[in-house]
């Protein structure tokens, strides 16, 4: 198993994003350890340029040729459908001698395993693993890295590193560029709005779009009446900043970090060779024991690269994370307009620091309003007078409007020139025997991160002892030296030439270009499988494959679906059991108490259901040290289970309270069987995941069996985004609280027992008339999500399905339409049958 990058290098690795061949030279060139990138199918930058097959292979050769690792994302989740597929992938990535693979999908991460276990694995980031036992389980599943939730503080993260189990892999951070709102690989905002799902690679960015926040009073539905709109500090209330550690680069590099990523697969090769060089050079001063320092010059090209301002992160305890004021690159401020001259199209602008525009720079005017802003690029070479420039302008702007460089052709020509730097060569020690006149070449090179290799060569030349005049041994040494247009440099060369003979020169720099192609061939070998192994990892996909188009058994006779709800309150609770609920997920919206909790489990009891305390989406450290040690009690006070989003919080409840049943939510991403058959050994019942369509769900229902049971969300705003931004605390106490878009969607936010916002869809998915064909599918219950809205819809609701589900049972779904029409006058912004009969934009 090649060994992760880790600590006792010196300096943790820097990971540049490569979304084009060209972003991928310009990483190697500017010093990049590694890159990432994707093929052109489950990446989760779809709209990148990303690389063909081809590409892909000559990328991992140019890489390993100048001692850079590659790093392949498969990192989408995956439909059943599309399995066969991924296996044969994940084989040709380890025929090419990729050095890893980035996953999420929990189903992909066990075929990885089982056809190409050789081929180093790195949880993406994806995977939402934000805490000690998170990582722990990522390092018994097989994964030498683990991408962390890029919300955790550098405190935590030297938690996680302390804990024995989890130091078996390698940490990796994001250290620049843009940050997302919500937790990455829980969000489905853009998913659910326009069926562009951010886990297929396919996010829309709705949250670079303007909303407002909304408060109302509330009718007995939990819907909001009389929307008033509060003042939010800006218009993008879901734009955050873009990270840039580069001022406390120093700490990370002294941290257990394995590895510093910077993101940016949609940005151009200039920006990667900007930014990579900067970190480059800061990290290779860190790791000599200077005394460095963050410069004023770096933090101003970083910021010209791109910036929606920076800060440094929630890994660095940031204080400002969001960029409310407009979404865009803000370029770095040149100074405010004096004036305008509508006849020159002309606005005079007092410059406010040191930067003098010039040729071909990109300008931006802007007000307070993005929409208004005007942008103008520089042409000619302006006079500076008294501290102000003339520029043109194509448009009005107003005076004491500021005015950014936002393009520098300056950095640009920078860029280029790291761009065109010769990555450094790789060294050979070369000797040279003559053997009956064959000059017999040997090679020692020197490839990082592996042993020295030795190439030898003998080629089919032989030297005729000269008839008057013999090469000299600086004839020979001149043209076997030569190493122009290949990655290798002669670091030492040892002729032992016996002197006299003669060979053309064209014949010596023959033997020379085969020699050095043979010690290319050696080092790009040595950095994939043998043949044999090959051979044994395609038998094994061959196998796998066959097994996913086997039938899966036999099928027992589906029973009715059993009807759960969610819901936040002991009141919530009682109106779900009288309304028929066998199962009540309770997650309260303040601090869950034991009180709370066993007397919940006391009305659940004594109406035949199920009480399962349900678990924030996110279990930090804090949390799961408060909740843990109350499982034992709660399960003899008859709290029946757990519910979870993630597998560290699972492993969690295990730990605490073996006994106690664990329910996996939305949160898990369940897309496959094979996911499915991971989720089996811990988990009673798995939430499906909203996004699949019902011909997905059907195939994952047939092939689960009863283990683990299925249950599927059919009636409720789906949760689509779960943030670590206070937004919901801002005006805390108000009934309703939702985001306003442009088109006067509203969509519903609340707030966990820890303070986090959650944005719920606009729409309220309901599957009421969807009923037979999921009680054929064989599901075992279905799911009505109730948080936020009240005791009476989670009474109401609960009594609609169980009455829909009863009917179906009886053969007579004619009612279905009348319960439909009950639905929707209890419904909150309208109804949609979601995924389940659109399916996802592909």
């Amino acid at each position: 198993m090649p060994h992760d990058h880790h600590q006792g290098s010196g300096s943790p690795e820097l990971l540049a994003p490569a979304g084009s061949p060209e972003a991928l030279t310009a990483a190697v060139a500017a010093g990049a350890d590694a890159v990432y990138l994707a093929g052109r199918r489950f990446g989760a930058r779809h709209y990148a340029a990303n690389f063909s097959d081809e590409e892909l292979r000559s990328a991992v050769d140019y890489a390993h040729l100048r001692g850079v690792r590659v790093y392949v994302t498969v990192n989408t989740l995956v439909r059943d459908a599309e399995l066969p597929d991924v296996a044969r992938y994940l084989l040709w990535l380890y025929g090419i001698g990729a050095d890893a693979v980035l996953v999420q999908d929990t189903g992909v991460a066990s075929l990885a395993r089982e056809v190409v276990p050789d081929l180093p694995l790195h949880a993406s980031t994806q995977m939402t693993i934000h805490n000690r036992d998170g990582v722990a389980r990522a390092a018994r599943e097989g994964f030498s890295r683990v991408v962390l939730a890029r919300e955790l503080t550098l405190a935590e993260i030297e938690g996680i590193a302390e804990d024995a189990e989890a130091r078996r892999v390698g940490i990796e951070v994001f250290a620049h560029g843009a940050l997302c709102y919500c937790y990455s690989g829980q969000c489905l905002l853009s998913s659910v709005i326009g069926g562009r799902s951010g886990n297929r690679g396919m996010c829309a960015q709705p949250c670079r779009k303007p909303y407002r926040l909304v408060i109302a009073e509330t009718d007995d539905y939990g819907r909001p009446q009389d929307l008033r709109a509060v003042p939010a500090g800006g218009r993008y209330l879901l734009s955050t900043r873009d990270l840039c550690v580069y001022p406390r680069l120093d700490l990370l590099a002294r941290s257990p970090v394995a590895s510093l990523k910077i993101e940016g697969r949609m940005r151009s090769a200039e920006y990667v060779a900007t930014v990579t060089s900067i970190y480059r050079r800061a990290l290779d001063a860190i790791a000599a024991g200077e005394a460095w320092s963050p410069s004023r010059e770096d933090m101003r090209d970083l910021a010209l690269a791109f910036n929606r301002e920076f800060t440094e992160g929630y890994l660095l305890g940031a204080l400002e994370i969001m960029a409310r004021d407009r979404p865009g690159n803000r370029g770095i401020l040149l100074g405010t307009v004096a004036g305008y001259d509508p006849r020159r199209q002309e606005a005079t602008v007092r410059l406010t620091g040191d930067i003098v525009p010039r040729p071909g720079d990109g300008l931006a005017f802007c007000t307070d309003d993005p929409d208004e802003d005007v942008g103008a690029v520089v042409r000619g070479t302006p006079a500076v007078r008294r501290g102000t420039v003339r520029l043109s302008v194509p448009a009005p702007v107003g005076v004491s409007a500021r005015v950014f460089l936002t393009r520098s052709a300056d950095l640009e020509e920078r860029a280029k020139r790291v761009m065109e730097t010769p990555p450094q060569p790789l060294p050979l020690d070369v000797t040279v025997v003559w053997e009956d006149g064959t000059p017999c070449l040997e090679a020692v090179v020197d490839p990082s991160g592996g042993e020295p290799l030795r190439v030898r060569y003998r080629p089919d030349l032989r030297m005729e002892p000269a008839r008057s005049r013999p090469l000299t041994p600086d004839q020979i040494a001149e043209q076997l030296g030569k190493t122009g247009g290949t990655p290798f440099a002669i670091r030492r060369m040892d002729l032992r030439y016996p002197g006299g003979l003669f060979a053309p020169l064209g014949e010596l720099n023959r033997v020379r270009r085969t020699f050095l192609e043979r010690v290319e061939d050696a080092v790009l070998a040595a950095r994939r499988p043998g043949p044999d192994a090959v051979r044994a990892a395609r038998e094994r996909t061959e196998a796998a494959i066959a097994g996913m188009e086997r039938p899966t058994g036999l099928h027992p006779e589906p029973r009715p679906p059993s009807v759960s709800v969610y819901t936040d309150s002991l009141e919530g609770a009682v109106a779900a059991v009288r309304g028929g609920a066998r199962t009540v997920y309770l997650e309260p919206c303040t601090p869950a108490t034991r009180g709370l909790l066993e007397e919940a489990a006391a009305v659940c009891r004594e109406g035949g259901a199920d009480l399962i305390w349900k678990w924030p989406s996110i279990t930090r450290r804090g949390f799961l040290d408060a909740a843990a040690p109350l499982l034992p009690s709660l399960y003899e006070a008859g709290v029946r289970g757990v519910m979870v989003s993630g597998l560290g919080a699972a492993d969690a409840v295990r730990r605490a309270e073996p006994r106690m049943n664990l329910y996996g939510a939305a949160g898990l991403n369940l897309w496959n069987r094979r996911t499915a058959a991971e989720l089996a050994g811990l988990f009673l019942r798995c939430t499906a995941s909203p996004e699949l369509p019902a011909a997905d769900l059907a195939g994952l229902a047939e092939s689960a069996g009863s283990t683990p049971e299925l249950e599927v969300l059919v009636q409720g705003n789906i949760e689509a985004m779960v943030t670590e931004d206070r937004l919901a605390t801002a005006v805390a106490g108000e009934e309703f609280l939702g985001l306003q878009d442009q088109r006067n969607r509203v969509f519903p936010l609340r707030c966990d027992g820890e303070g986090r916002t959650y944005i719920a869809n606009a729409v309220e998915t309901c599957l009421i008339d969807r009923l037979p064909r999921i009680a054929g599918m064989g599901i075992d219950a279905v799911a009505i999500d109730a948080r936020g809205r009240g005791p009476r819809y989670a009474g109401d609701m609960a009594r609609l399905y169980r009455a829909g589900i009863d009917a179906v049972a009886r053969g007579d779904p004619g009612i279905l339409p009348g319960l439909k029409d009950e639905v929707k006058r209890r419904a909150l912004g309208g109804i949609t049958g979601g995924h389940f009969v659109r399916g996802i934009e592909e």
